[in-house]
């Protein structure tokens, strides 16, 4: 078998659990934090780099890169994992998100999406078919469903046709796709209505898909209902497939989610922070710019180890950001990222060791919150 998850461990008391994706480009260690790299780049980072800080799974946009420098010419440079130097496993999007996040720019019908290029105005189609083509050409060892995104607030009308659009799409989708090298996964919606999240969880999970995305969530909604909805999604979902909750988020919601059985997270809050210079420390977050760090010696965070704390200062970080100078972005995301990535590990270890409801309990009075949107266009 090409891809394979198996659940190595589960916490007494909750639907957290660790287990280990098998994929074409090795294996990923779940749960797992997965850096955003949009137009196949994680934005200021090397691939080395990336490595180094340990992450294992990559994410890339396949609107963005179907638009430049287009699938068919990475394809002849020998796919995605080539073109961007990183033999290891990648997951790209479906396209769906933007569908949402440029709503300005398309029309939906049944069939699929127009949409006017953000680059040029140039108009485009995608449908289910052809964003399974263009992954199917980029060659990531996980793929997507197109789905829509449904925003927030939302009439329940409208949610029960776009979610029932998003079960046509899957299924369309499910039939395009030609590489049995690439796990497809299936998208749950339904929006903020439970009956609809049961709908779609139920008639997805029916496709019976190698793995299964929860979307729609997080684009508005209050917490408490993004966690309710996110529990009846992954109540319906089966035990023994990887789930994923697409777009999501801070350290708050690592800890919810996990606890709600979820498996794999992209977002890009660490990245795009790190460039505004909002940092994460086990203090709290942190603004660089802020005139306390003028002549603070310190690290960021004394407790983290990562290549930015062993060699400069609180000072030295602000200066850089004030001037503008690009160091300032690539030591800020490398921070961020270490401190995204090492959270997750933690995750997993207190899994492994029984110590879960310790360790939420713990964290969950240290972990910084964050108001930011955490489904912007690009990482």
């Amino acid at each position: 078998m090409i891809f394979r998850f198996t659940i190595t461990h589960k916490a007494p008391n909750s639907r957290a659990r660790i287990g280990i994706l098998e994929t074409p480009h090795g294996r990923v260690q779940t749960p797992v934090f997965t850096p955003v790299g949009t137009k196949a780049t994680v934005k200021a980072m090397t691939p080395e780099e990336l490595l180094e800080l340990g992450a294992e799974l990559l994410l890339a946009n396949t609107f963005h890169l179907s638009l430049r420098p287009g699938a068919e010419v990475i394809y002849q440079l020998g796919g995605l994992h080539k073109f961007m130097h990183w033999d290891h496993p990648l997951l790209t999007d479906s396209g769906g998100f933007q569908i949402f996040s440029l709503s300005a720019l398309n029309k939906i019908d049944d069939d699929g999406v127009t949409f006017k290029s953000p680059l040029d105005g140039s108009l485009h189609r995608l449908t289910p078919e052809k964003a399974v083509e263009i992954q199917n050409l980029l060659g990531a060892d996980i793929i997507m469903v197109l789905d829509e995104c449904i925003p927030y607030p939302c009439e329940i009308d409208y949610a029960r046709y776009s979610t029932q659009l998003t079960l046509s799409w899957a299924r369309r989708s499910q039939a395009a796709h030609k590489n049995p090298a690439q796990a497809l996964f299936g998208i749950v919606q339904g929006s903020v209505y439970p009956e609809l999240r049961i709908e779609s969880a139920r008639e997805t999970t029916a496709l019976d898909f190698p793995g299964y995305a929860i979307g729609g969530l997080s684009v508005g909604e209050p917490k408490p209902l993004m966690y309710e909805m996110l529990d009846l999604s992954v109540s319906h979902l089966p035990e023994d497939k990887p789930r994923y909750l697409m777009g999501v988020g801070t350290p708050q919601d690592f800890i919810a989610a996990v606890d709600h059985g979820v498996d794999m997270f992209d977002c890009v809050v660490p990245t795009r922070n790190a460039r505004n210079g909002k940092l994460y420390t086990s203090g709290g977050t942190i603004n660089i710019k802020n005139a306390a760090y003028t002549a603070d010696a310190g690290p960021v965070d004394p407790h983290c180890s990562c290549y930015t704390c062993r060699h400069y200062s609180r000072a030295y970080l602000r200066h850089l950001f004030l001037s503008k100078e690009i160091l300032a972005a690539r030591l800020n995301t490398v921070h961020n990222l270490a401190f995204f990535l090492s959270l997750m590990r933690q995750i997993r270890q207190a899994i492994a060791t029984n110590s879960w409801d310790t360790f939420k309990g713990q964290i969950q009075c240290q972990l910084p919150s964050d108001n930011s949107s955490h489904h912007p266009p690009s990482g």
